[in-house]
C-alpha cells in the first residue's frame, strides 16, 4: 500500500477478474491457509473460493492505490495513437520476424501445423514397410534400415508437436500482457512493473487476510507440565550450601561442627584475676 487514502476504490474489472481468480488459487495453496483448512470445523477450499469470489470487489479494495495505477497505465497506453503506417515496431517478435508481407499466417504457423503431419505419415509408411520386409525375410537390411528411420520420423513429429505447443502458449502468455504495438517500451515496462505491485498487493493485503479471517486459528502446542514424561527443573534453594540434596527438593539438615575447647591445639586465655583484665 502506498498510504494514500482509499477513497471510492475502484471496481475490479471484467477483464482483470480472470487474474483475480488466479491469484485466489495460488493463495488457496498457501501453507499457512492450507494448515487452517485442516483444522476441525474449518470451511472447506470451495467454501472459501465461492466466499471470495462473491466478495471479490471489497477484497481488491485493499490493494485499490495499486490497482488504480495499473489501469491508468493501462488505460493510457491503449488511447496511445498506433505506429504510422509502413513502420516496424521497435523490436518486432519471432512472429512478427515470419509473418508474411500481406498479414497471413506466415511460416512459423504453417510448419507446426504441417511438420507433425508430414514427419507421423512419413513414419506410417516407413513402419509398415519395414515390417512388412522383416516378415518376408528377417534378415534383411533394409527391413531394419526402415524400422529405424519410420521411429525416428515418429520421435520427429512428437517434438515438432510439442514445440509448437510450447510457442503457441509463449505467444498466449506474451500477447496477453503485451502493451499495445508502438508504444513507449518505458511506458510498457512501467505497466509490466505496476501489473506486478497490484497482484503482490492484491495477495499479500486482500486475498491472504481474507482466507485467515474465514478460518479458525490454528492453536500454538504448549507444554504438558502433567504428562509422564515431564521433569520439573532442578532449581537449587537459596541459603546455605548443602541444605537441599542435589535436585532443589528435600531440606536436609546442616553439619554443624561446634569448636573442640579440648583439643591438642586449644590455649585458654591466660586470665588470672579482675586485676588482670584492667
Amino acid at each position: 500500500m502506498n498510504g494514500v487514502p482509499m477513497t471510492n476504490p475502484p471496481p475490479l474489472h471484467a477483464e482483470d477478474r480472470p487474474e483475480y481468480e488466479r491469484l485466489l488459487a495460488e493463495a488457496l495453496r498457501d501453507g499457512t491457509v492450507l494448515t487452517a483448512l485442516r483444522a476441525p470445523g474449518a470451511l472447506t477450499a470451495d467454501q472459501l473460493r465461492i466466499r471470495a469470489l462473491r466478495d471479490a470487489d471489497t477484497i481488491a479494495a485493499a490493494a485499490a492505490t495499486e490497482y488504480r495505477h495499473y489501469t491508468e497505465l493501462r488505460d493510457s497506453l491503449r488511447s496511445t495513437p498506433p505506429p504510422a503506417e509502413g513502420a516496424e515496431p521497435t523490436a518486432p517478435g519471432l512472429l512478427s520476424q515470419l509473418r508474411s508481407a500481406n498479414g497471413g499466417a506466415g511460416l512459423f504457423p504453417v510448419l507446426t501445423v504441417l511438420t507433425p503431419i508430414l514427419a507421423w505419415a512419413a513414419a506410417l509408411v516407413l513402419l509398415l514397410l519395414g515390417y512388412t520386409l522383416r516378415a518376408a525375410d528377417p534378415g534383411l537390411t533394409l527391413a531394419r534400415s526402415l524400422l529405424t528411420a519410420g521411429w525416428v520420423a515418429l520421435a520427429a513429429g512428437v517434438a515438432a508437436m510439442t514445440v509448437g505447443i510450447v510457442g503457441l502458449v509463449l505467444t498466449a502468455l506474451r500477447d496477453g500482457t503485451a502493451a499495445p504495438a508502438g508504444t513507449d517500451p518505458e511506458l510498457a515496462a512501467e505497466l509490466a512493473d505496476a501489473r506486478r505491485e497490484w497482484r503482490a498487493a492484491l495477495r499479500d493485503h486482500g486475498l491472504l487476510p481474507y482466507l485467515h479471517a474465514g478460518l479458525p486459528a490454528v492453536p500454538v502446542p504448549r507444554p504438558d507440565f502433567t504428562s509422564p514424561g515431564y521433569t520439573s527443573p532442578a532449581f537449587s534453594s537459596p541459603g546455605a550450601d548443602g541444605l537441599t540434596d542435589p535436585e532443589g527438593r528435600t531440606p536436609r539438615p546442616a553439619a554443624f561442627t561446634g569448636p573442640d575447647f579440648t583439643g591438642p591445639g586449644y590455649t585458654p586465655p591466660g586470665f588470672t584475676g579482675p586485676d588482670d583484665v584492667t
